[in-house]
Formats: C-alpha cells, sequence, structure tokens
C-alpha cells in the first residue's frame, strides 16, 4: 500500500481535555492535508453530523456516549457499548475503517482495541509504544503503560514490534534496540531484567545490550524496551522535565529587556527545538500488537497533535505495521 492508497481512519470526536473542538479542527486540516483520507467521525450524532456534512472524505458515526477519563477503563467499556471509543474499535473490528485514533482515556482505548479488535494470533501482550522527546533524534520506547506486570519474554515481542515501527514509520533503518536496566553489563539487574537480557539477545534483531536511564535523551539507542510500569515512569518524568525546562527558560527570557531582545534573536531556533522534543510531533502512541491500527493521543492533545495522530495513522495503515507485526511476531 502506498501514500496514493485511500485510508480510511475512525476517529474519537469526544476523546481529550479539549473536545470535540480541537479534534474537529484537528481533523478539518488532516483532511485537507491527505486527499486519499477518509474519516469515520465517530461521537454524539449533533458534533459529528454537521461536521461531516460540511466537509467531503468524513462520514458520521453517532454514538450515543462517552467514557469519562476517570472511569475504571474495562468496566466502562463493558458498560457503555455506544460509546464513542467502543464504537471506533468496533468499524476497525467490522472493516469499516482501518485504523482508530483517540486522545480519550488510555485506559479505556487499550481495553477497546484488545477486546474488540483483537490480538494478532500469537502476540501475547500488545504494547503501547511512544516517541521519547529527544533534541538529538527520536528514540522509540516500548512498553510505556499497557502491561504494569511484564514477563521477560513479553519484552522480546515488545522489541520486535517496536523496531518494526522504529523503522516503518520513525524512518530509522537498523534500529539498534536495547533493555533499560541500571547498568551496561549483562549480571545488572534484576532477576527479570537478565532474564528479559537473555531472551533478547537470543531473539531480537539489532539487539546491542543494556540501556542506562541516561543513554535516553542522549539517543544512544533507537528502541528501548521495558516494562510498562517503568516506561510510563520514564515517559512522564521526560515530558515533565522538558515543560518545566521550557517554562524556567521562558521566564529567564521575558526577565529583562536586555533578554527580550536575546530572545528575539534565537526565537526560530528555540521553537526548532521545543518541536523536536514535543509530543505533538508524532500525534499519540501506537497500540502495537492488535489485528488493526490504534493510536492513542495525550488527553491534553491540541489541534495540532490531533491531525499529526490522523495522519500518523493512516500512515501506519499505508506502510502496512500490523501486517509485518503479525509476519515477524505472530508466528512465534
Amino acid at each position: 500500500m502506498s501514500y496514493d492508497d485511500t485510508v480510511t481512519i475512525a476517529v474519537d470526536a469526544m476523546g481529550g481535555d479539549h473536545a470535540p473542538g480541537v479534534v474537529l479542527e484537528g481533523v478539518a486540516s488532516a483532511l485537507a492535508k491527505d486527499e486519499r483520507l477518509q474519516v469515520v467521525l465517530v461521537g454524539p450524532a449533533e458534533v459529528v453530523e454537521p461536521f461531516a456534512s460540511s466537509h467531503a472524505r468524513c462520514i458520521a458515526q453517532p454514538a450515543s456516549e462517552v467514557i469519562a477519563m476517570g472511569e475504571h477503563p474495562a468496566q466502562a467499556v463493558r458498560r457503555k457499548k455506544d460509546s464513542s471509543i467502543v464504537v471506533g474499535c468496533r468499524a476497525v473490528k467490522e472493516g469499516h475503517a482501518q485504523g482508530f485514533f483517540s486522545a480519550g482515556s488510555t485506559g479505556a482505548c487499550l481495553a477497546a482495541a484488545t477486546l474488540g479488535i483483537g490480538r494478532i494470533k500469537g502476540v501475547q501482550r500488545p504494547a503501547l509504544c511512544s516517541v521519547i522527546p529527544s533534541p538529538v533524534a527520536p528514540v522509540v520506547m516500548a512498553d510505556i503503560g499497557a502491561n504494569a506486570d511484564c514477563k521477560p519474554e513479553y519484552l522480546v515481542q515488545f522489541a520486535q514490534m517496536a523496531s518494526i515501527y522504529a523503522e516503518k514509520v520513525v524512518g530509522i533503518e537498523h534500529p539498534r534496540v536495547a533493555l533499560l536496566n541500571i547498568g551496561e553489563e549483562d549480571t545488572k539487574g534484576s532477576q527479570f531484567a537478565q532474564q528479559a537480557f537473555s531472551l533478547m539477545k537470543d531473539n531480537v534483531s539489532g539487539f546491542v545490550g543494556n540501556a542506562e536511564g541516561n543513554d535516553i535523551i542522549t539517543a544512544k539507542y533507537d528502541v528501548i524496551v521495558t516494562d510498562g510500569f517503568t516506561g510510563n515512569v520514564v515517559l512522564k518524568t521526560v515530558e515533565g522535565t522538558a515543560k518545566a525546562l521550557f517554562d524556567a527558560l521562558k521566564g529567564v527570557m521575558t526577565s529583562s529587556l536586555k533578554t527580550k531582545i536575546g530572545a528575539l534573536a534565537v526565537k526560530g531556533d528555540l521553537k526548532a527545538l521545543k518541536d523536536s522534543i514535543s509530543a505533538d510531533t508524532y500525534g499519540g502512541a501506537p497500540l502495537l500488537g492488535v489485528a488493526g491500527v490504534c493510536l492513542v493521543g495525550h488527553g491534553s492533545s491540541n489541534a495540532t497533535a490531533i491531525e499529526n495522530g490522523v495522519l500518523a495513522s493512516a500512515s501506519m495503515v499505508r506502510k502496512d505495521v500490523t501486517g509485518l507485526i503479525a509476519e515477524a511476531v505472530g508466528k512465534r
């Protein structure tokens, strides 16, 4: 499948802190940028029908319920069968769409995709994958929250799936894969880490050893693998640190007339740096290992992040990431 092929993505109109406004804005921008994109917009009829009627290549799919961020994910998915998240995943399962994007509840998206779309045969646990914001180079990490409790063999599949995503979507040729640990030596870390190291060494192409925490932002490795609990803590720590540093830098640069003049001189460079470490650039985190594309955006996503998330979902379909994972991992 190429960029010229038409792709249909189901989009949760009610996903995120600023829905539906930013979602509609982001979808409109995505449709304008990709002339071979079709969108199934899922949400309350009064939201999706007027938008679809005024935008070509957009189909309204009414859904009467919304899963809130604070609800128990699995319970909400089972109880709210007509929620925008459940209906969106069902559209993929039934073949009405090839991918699903939402900036709503991450837990609900994971539950709905796993239960509704289903896993690729042979995949033990789907993994949530993300590009860690780094000013040096993109760093792909998995798992970042789908599996808090893992077995060592799960990490082998996480590495294999994340490597395919890194190569085909992020554009990293021959990605170097590392296991997140507390030291470089293969004898370091917990029993779990040592067992994972041994399995990855034997089964993961491109595996180069252990990565320490200070190797992440410096992009020493292209793909870093860990359990979902650790990965989620790392991701939020990095994102929080980046935000705090830029907020502090903004305070310094606007503290006096002299610094304001200096800020004007480097305004473009600062924006480029900020964009390079922004989570909005990649639009969200794909759930790798389910039998269809599912990408989850930040709850705080703006219109740009929504646009990028929808376009990234279409890109994953065109590059057949699901099929490549099924071929590489599902047979095992």
